[in-house]
């Protein structure tokens, strides 16, 4: 059974130049057969536009902040594993951590390689460790799934306390 809807109110459209004021956005409803064992829905909808950013997608944004944390996460490793067997370059990322930020990864290593030979083989080590452990082991199917727990437990958590805000029968209400 196909289905057309048509929207009765405007929709705005950020992929092309120009908004849309009506679609139709055609779906295909497939109902469980006897021989079918899934009830499938499909429809052909658009992705939400988020305005706001305009020179980058959240995506785009939220890459640039695991960028960061996946250069603080090399400097754990690489500290945690000097700190047992090479206490004096365990020292030297200590210390140029004191005076340096790690907010900009890549200004933390670009500071670092030019500090001394030494300094530079440790910056060396964090740009691997870093491109290594995002390529390799951080978990990315683990992210969205916890990303979405988190968000809907926080969503549950707040409306159920707005609900039992809302419901609670003050002293003055409940003697009327």
């Amino acid at each position: 059974m196909d289905l057309c809807a048509t929207l009765p109110f405007p929709q705005i459209c950020h992929l092309g130049s120009k908004p849309v004021e009506e679609r139709s956005l055609p779906s295909t409803l497939l109902f469980k057969s006897r021989s079918s064992s899934f009830n499938r829905i499909q429809t052909h909808c658009q992705k939400m536009y988020v305005p706001g950013f305009g020179e980058a997608s959240p995506e785009k944004k939220a890459a640039y902040q695991l960028h960061k944390f996946f250069t603080y996460i090399a400097v754990r490793i690489i500290s945690a594993q000097i700190q047992s067997y090479n206490r004096e370059e365990y020292q030297d990322l200590t210390e140029f951590l004191s005076k340096n930020s790690l907010n900009d990864g890549d200004e933390f290593c670009a500071k670092l390689m030019r500090e001394s030979p030494r300094h530079k083989s440790l910056a060396l080590r964090i740009l691997e460790v870093r491109s290594a452990y995002c390529k390799k082991d951080f978990e990315w199917d683990n992210l969205r799934r916890v990303a979405s727990k988190l968000m809907d437990e926080s969503n549950t958590r707040l409306m159920r306390e707005y609900v039992v805000e809302t419901t609670t029968a003050t002293p003055v209400e409940s003697e009327k």
